[in-house]
């Protein structure tokens, strides 16, 4: 009766070496992966009777499995599955919590954030977004910010903004009329020195020009859409 083969250490690294190096679509670009020259990863893969194979050693496996984000010693056991292209990012950090104000009525004139205090907020919606003052998050309702190509914000959106950072030409922006304590969500537009609030939906009306009669509060830097 032939005696069953027990495979070494070296042979079960060589083995696990193989499993990864054929979910790549070559054997360079999987070396280059995991930091070893070509040459050196044929070797490593050669069948144990042929000459020049080149074991792989403790340092040379921890550094593998480390270029490869496996846990250590993974190479030097038989049962280990194969990694997942998923990998753990570490416990849930709650992001800072912003209120969400009145919803913005998008394409026409609406309700005014300062009529709301914080008081009055029920809903706080988290963020890990770079705040550089006071936010708020707003709810979209209309079709004026829906574009049929490139950024799109439709009805039902959150949109968040931060009202201590400067817009520039092509932020979206929350404007409020001076004189009418109105607010609007729309794309600033600067052109040759002039401003202009102008709707992402093109079947929407022309550019608003802006020549006193309003303010920017905030700009907006993130967006969230609920589908339940």
């Amino acid at each position: 009766m032939k005696k069953e083969h027990i495979p070494n250490l070296f042979e079960i690294r060589s083995a696990k070496l193989k499993e990864l190096a054929d979910g790549y679509e070559t054997q360079k670009k999987f070396a280059e992966k995991a930091g070893l020259d070509p040459t050196v990863v044929s070797r490593m893969l050669y069948p144990v009777d042929k000459p020049n194979r080149r074991n792989i050693g403790e340092k040379a496996a921890r550094e593998i499995e480390a270029a490869l984000n496996l846990p250590i010693g993974w190479l030097d056991n038989q049962d280990a599955k194969e990694p997942s292209n998923v990998s753990y990012a570490g416990p849930y950090i709650p992001g800072k919590k912003y209120p969400v104000l009145s919803s913005v009525q998008a394409g026409a004139w609406s309700e005014a954030i300062e009529a709301y205090t914080l008081d009055e907020v029920s809903e706080w919606l988290e963020s890990d977004a770079h705040i550089q003052g006071n936010a708020f998050w707003l709810k979209v309702e209309g079709e004026s910010m829906t574009a049929p190509a490139g950024i799109s914000v439709p009805e039902g959106s959150f949109v968040l903004f931060d009202t201590g950072r400067d817009p520039v030409n092509g932020s979206l922006v929350i404007a409020k009329l001076v004189d009418d304590n109105e607010a609007t969500f729309k794309k600033l537009i600067i052109d040759t020195g002039k401003k202009y609030l102008k709707a992402l939906n093109p079947a929407w009306p022309p550019m608003i020009p802006i020549n006193g009669n309003c303010k920017i509060i905030g700009v907006g830097v993130e967006t969230k859409m609920r589908l339940i």
